[in-house]
């Protein structure tokens, strides 16, 4: 039996086939980024290329990878002039499959934990941070301590079928600082000015369903739910403005409010009504904004203060070395 290729699109040659080697290299690209690879394929004026012309080649890519399971989607970033990124993602991914062909078992491990740290742990009605700093992210270097498996497995050592029993041992320290830095540097978290570690726009969109599925109740639809979406564009909002109503669950992106706005008679909650004074915040900012934090100086005070800010953590330092 022949091997089976997905088929190509029509008109698909050697210009989208290096493109497309070339975005799976990198992972993500803005339109300027695009100009500029483009551009030096095709052996054009990359500033000749118009967003038009980007679109179509966005599209046979697409086209190219859909029967393999992969995809290309677009979404802005959160912060700065929401530039709007594409990114080559997985269709079907959660953290491991998306990171297990180049991490180990404790790596991904620790991934999850940190998952859980950003969105439930950090991430309560009350603070909204969806972000967490150096020290918070080596809190949870190891797994949580289970005292009555911890026991059953001193006692037996075996699982049922008399195989050794496989223990997460968690990470070291420094084994998690370069973990971080390496997730930076593939584009899998951000980190920003503060110290503060989030999600990127390229783990947004590969993981969007598995974060909604894995954190979110879908018997609580009009309740507070972990994963949030923008009022205006409805993605994900992992930082951005929040309804000053503790019950209320209306978010916004800060690059979407000034053209929602546009579109009301005033500058009120469209769920309770309640004026919107924009200084209630979601992301870092629920922490940074604060007078205790502007306050402290040094990372690990800081750290210590956001712990307590968030009221589901200890505010205590551990030392797993």
């Amino acid at each position: 039996m022949e091997d089976w290729e997905p088929p190509l699109p029509i008109g698909y040659n050697d210009h989208n086939r290096a493109f497309l080697q070339a975005f799976m290299a990198r992972g993500t690209l803005t339109f300027s980024e695009a100009q500029n690879l483009i551009g030096e394929i095709q052996g054009v004026d990359p500033q000749s290329l118009t967003m038009d012309q980007f679109i179509n080649v966005i599209r046979t890519s697409r086209e190219a990878v859909e029967p393999l399971d992969f995809d290309i989607r677009n979404t802005r970033r959160q912060t700065g002039n929401g530039e709007r990124v594409w990114a080559f993602i997985n269709a079907h991914s959660d953290p491991a499959t998306m990171l297990a062909t180049i991490r180990s078992p404790e790596e991904v491990s620790y991934i999850k934990r940190l998952f859980d740290a950003m969105f439930e742990t950090y991430n309560t009605p009350r603070m909204e941070v969806m972000a967490v700093d150096e020290a918070q992210a080596l809190k949870v270097s190891r797994p949580p301590r289970d005292r009555e498996s911890a026991a059953h497995t001193q006692q037996n050592g075996e699982n049922g079928d008399g195989s050794q029993a496989a223990v997460d041992r968690g990470l070291k320290h420094s084994e998690v600082l370069t973990l971080l830095t390496s997730l930076v540097d593939e584009g899998w978290l951000e980190k920003s000015q503060q110290g503060f570690f989030t999600l990127s726009p390229r783990s947004l969109i590969e993981l969007w369903s598995w974060l909604v599925a894995t954190y979110n109740d879908p018997d609580l639809e009009e309740d507070w739910q972990h994963i949030k979406f923008c009022e205006a564009c409805k993605e994900i909002v992992t930082d951005g403005q929040r309804c000053s109503n503790a019950d209320c669950t209306i978010r916004l992106h800060d690059i979407c409010e000034g053209g929602f706005w546009r579109t009301k008679p005033d500058r009120k909650c469209p769920k309770c009504s309640t004026p919107w004074d924009g200084n209630h915040f979601v992301g870092e900012r629920a922490v940074t904004s604060r007078s205790g934090f502007r306050r402290s100086k040094g990372g690990r005070r800081s750290g210590a203060r956001q712990s307590n800010a968030n009221g589901d953590a200890d505010g205590n330092e551990e030392d797993d070395e």
